[in-house]
């Protein structure tokens, strides 16, 4: 009778002690876990507005560069945005294509903008701000761009010869991202002077009244050198982020 005793009593101790093994692993991943993140916050806040918005425009030089040195079939699977690459699971491109430019002035026009407003942005709110929201419009906009294309494909079964097929059309660029911060900085200061073509001055709601409607009018006109709809997607979190600010929440 003693000896089972004693044989339960241990087994009862090696499962105390494996359970007490088994908490402390937990209690030491979640508080790895927790430093690890803390570390992230507690690093982005040491970043001002000018290193984040230097760090978005060196990733999307990057990207240029290596558009002229990569596999060319490399780079349309991996950094444009398409519905193709979506539906062959190719997720990422949802926000790489958001860094992706081949055009020198397509770089440049995107990347003056985010310098220009994502500065202002920057400081109200903070780098870290900054960056969900540069990432949130380049989802936006490669979600209206997919969305757009999908009503196309569907609606231009029978293309004449020649026509690109709508599901394969690829879209790149920073436009949706920085539309986004763009559009946002203008709803925070609807009366501020802007410059159009930095020689114009117009009312900041003025301007941004006049570059949703032009990217209406591009969808409607069926432009394919811009995409109306990726902008649009950038339009619609800038107005979505603009909401939750005025609710005092966090873009989050």
């Amino acid at each position: 009778m003693s000896y089972h005793l004693q044989v339960g009593n241990v087994k009862l101790l090696c499962f105390l002690v494996q359970i007490k093994n088994e908490f402390w692993y937990a209690m030491s991943c979640s508080v790895a876990r927790l430093t690890a993140y803390d570390y992230r916050r507690t690093w982005l806040r040491r970043l001002s507005s000018g290193d984040m918005v230097l760090g978005l425009v060196v990733a999307n030089v990057a990207v240029f560069l290596l558009w002229r040195i990569a596999d060319p079939i490399f780079m349309y699977k991996n950094f444009t945005i398409s519905l193709n690459n979506f539906t062959s699971g190719r997720l990422h491109t949802l926000i790489t294509s958001a860094f992706s430019h081949v055009d020198i002035w397509h770089i440049i026009s995107n990347m003056i903008g985010l310098y220009f407003f994502g500065i202002n942005i920057g400081r109200t709110f903070g780098p870290e701000f900054l960056l969900k929201l540069y990432l949130a419009g380049a989802i936006g906009g490669s979600v209206f761009y997919l969305v757009h294309h999908a009503f196309l494909a569907a609606s231009s079964k029978n293309r004449p010869f020649g026509i690109m097929d709508a599901s394969k059309a690829p879209g790149l660029g920073a436009s949706g991202a920085v539309n986004a911060i763009m559009l946002l900085d203008i709803f925070l200061h609807p009366t501020a002077t802007l410059y159009f073509d930095f020689i114009i001055p117009v009312p900041a709601m003025l301007l941004g009244i006049f570059l949703i409607g032009k990217d209406i009018l591009r969808i409607m006109e069926g432009n394919s050198q811009i995409s109306g709809s990726a902008h649009l997607g950038g339009a619609a979190v800038a107005a979505i982020a603009w909401a939750r600010l005025r609710k005092g929440r966090g873009l989050f």
